[in-house]
C-alpha cells in the first residue's frame, strides 16, 4: 500500500503591500475554513524566501499560492508549472522577488526538489501599503482557494470543512 505524498501548501507574499500578500491571505482562509489530511501542511511563508528551503525539501509536492504578473485582468487565476514558475514573484520591488525560484533550484541541487505548482492570481495593487486586499482581488479569493483545494485532492490529499 502506497503512502500518499507529503504536500506543502505554501502562501507567500508581503501582507503589508495590498495584493502582494494575497498568497498569505489565501492560506489563512484555507487554514481557518478546512481540516486537512495528515499528509497536507498549510504554511504561511511570507517573505522568507531561501529560509524556507529546509522546510520545502521535506515534501514531495509543493503548492505555492502567490500573486503573479502575467498581464491579464486583476483577479485572473493561473496554474503555473515548469518555466512559467518565473512569472510568480515577478515583482521588481518585492523583497521575495526571485527567492522562491532560487530556493527551488537549490533544492534540486541537493537532490530533493518537490514537484511544484503555483496557483497564482493577477494583483490589482501591489505597491500601496495596505494590509487589506483590493476589492478586485478579495472578491476572487474564494475561487482561488477552490482551485488550491482541487490541486490538493488531485495530489493525494483531502480536506473537510470545519
Amino acid at each position: 500500500m502506497n503512502n500518499p505524498p507529503e504536500i506543502l501548501v505554501l502562501g507567500v507574499g508581503n501582507t503589508l503591500y495590498t495584493d502582494e500578500g494575497l498568497g498569505v491571505r489565501a492560506v489563512e482562509q484555507l487554514a481557518s475554513s478546512y481540516n486537512f489530511s495528515e499528509n497536507v501542511t498549510v504554511f504561511d511563508g511570507g517573505t522568507l524566501g531561501m529560509k524556507l528551503m529546509d522546510h520545502i525539501v521535506q515534501y514531495e509536492k509543493l503548492i505555492v499560492v502567490d500573486a503573479v504578473l502575467c498581464g491579464d485582468e486583476a483577479g485572473s487565476i493561473y496554474r503555473l508549472v515548469g518555466d512559467d514558475l518565473r512569472k510568480s514573484l515577478g515583482f521588481n520591488n518585492s523583497m521575495h522577488q526571485t527567492d522562491l525560484v532560487d530556493t527551488l533550484i537549490f533544492c534540486e541541487l541537493i537532490g530533493n526538489r518537490p514537484d511544484t505548482v503555483v496557483i497564482g492570481m493577477e494583483p490589482f495593487d501591489y505597491e500601496s501599503m495596505n494590509v487589506n486586499l483590493s476589492p478586485e482581488v478579495a472578491c476572487k479569493l474564494d475561487s482561488m482557494c477552490d482551485i488550491v483545494l482541487q490541486e490538493i485532492t488531485e495530489s493525494g490529499g483531502s480536506f473537510s470543512a470545519k
